[in-house]
């Protein structure tokens, strides 16, 4: 308890005593602004390296929060935006550095059968969360690592499915080891299912951890992968019956466009979304809201602070056969 008073105590006085040099210089309708952001700046633990770029990034959080409450303060909207810690952010920049490291799929790659093409009826709705397909979201931070961590989501679901057993596995396994220059400049779902079927074995998080950064290949770890992926196979593109019928029966990685996600906090994303394939999740459920709107459930990574606890809900069933921001162009699920 004495610590976090400690604590507290010295966030506020750096937060004071910052704005102590701003007050005469700022004019007064800045000044509120100018508060919301020390406090933003020492939760997220933000800190500039000169007196210019906290200036630039005060304009940019200033511009970014406008945004965000004339937004939220419209009626009528199926979700809801925050301020959190992209919001020093440009929306170039934010998709740069946190979501710009999917590679498309090589023109040419061969292409596999779908299992799934048969399937008849699904549920009305699904969350493999609730099923223990899912582990916890983790933070890819600024590593472009979407592509180990929409993977390994995916593996996770079918090793769960198979054997009833819940691990989390490494992505930074997958990373060091993979042969292919991938790593934080991004890469492909593909390049880690060939890399685990190949090997046979994945470690554990808890025994490889996340590290943020490349690293040396080590196999001096237990594997925890309990049962073998023997390839994966591609959702049929631009179909997103098929994307139904796969996530359906198992977690399934996605390439997407990520352009309207930088402030999503909740809800059922809906509106106007490109899409240019520069992220990778995993869809991991579907369903209905109380409005009757279907959504798509995708587990993201950049931490369980990020929207509904790690999770976005995108909308389902929209005319585009692209799926919403593209979700249903690249989709691939390992197969066991």
């Amino acid at each position: 308890m004495a610590s976090n008073r400690k604590t507290c105590f010295f966030m506020l006085l750096s937060i004071f005593a910052v704005l102590s040099y701003r007050t005469t210089s700022l004019p007064s309708e800045d000044y509120s602004m100018s508060i919301k952001h020390e406090t933003w700046m020492a939760r997220h633990k933000r800190y500039y390296d000169n007196n210019e770029e906290r200036e630039k990034r005060f304009n940019i959080f200033k511009d970014n929060v406008k945004y965000i409450e004339s937004f939220n303060r419209v009626g009528g909207q199926t979700y809801e935006l925050e301020v959190n810690a992209f919001a020093d952010l440009t929306k170039e920049e934010f998709l740069t550095k946190y979501a710009g490291n999917y590679m498309p799929s090589l023109k040419g790659s061969p292409s596999s059968s779908f299992k799934y093409e048969n399937v008849k009826e699904v549920s009305p709705s699904l969350d493999w969360r609730d099923k223990g397909a899912v582990t916890p979201v983790q933070n890819q931070a600024h590593c472009g690592a979407c592509w180990a961590f929409s993977a390994v989501a995916a593996i996770e679901g079918i090793v769960q499915i198979k054997s009833g057993v819940q691990t989390s596995l490494s992505e930074q396994h997958i990373m060091d080891c993979d042969g292919a220059p991938n790593g934080c400049q991004g890469g492909r779902m593909e390049h880690a299912f060939e890399f685990v079927n190949k090997n046979g074995v994945l470690a554990s998080d808890k025994d490889y951890p996340y590290q943020m950064a490349e690293g040396t290949c080590s196999w001096d770890h237990p594997s925890s992968l309990a049962v073998k992926i023997n390839g994966y196979e591609r959702v049929p593109s631009k179909n997103e019956t098929a994307l139904l019928m796969a996530v359906a029966n198992q977690p399934v990685s996605v390439a997407i466009d990520p352009s309207l996600f930088q402030f999503y906090k909740s809800g059922v994303l809906k509106g106007k979304c490109g899409t240019k394939l520069t992220h990778a999740v995993a869809v991991v459920g579907y369903g209905t809201n109380e409005d009757g709107i279907k959504f798509w459930l995708l587990k993201n990574s950049w931490g369980g602070d990020w929207g509904e606890n790690g999770y976005i809900r995108l909308e389902r069933g929209i005319d585009d056969i692209q799926g919403m921001c593209g979700l249903a162009i690249d989709a691939t699920y390992p197969t066991a």
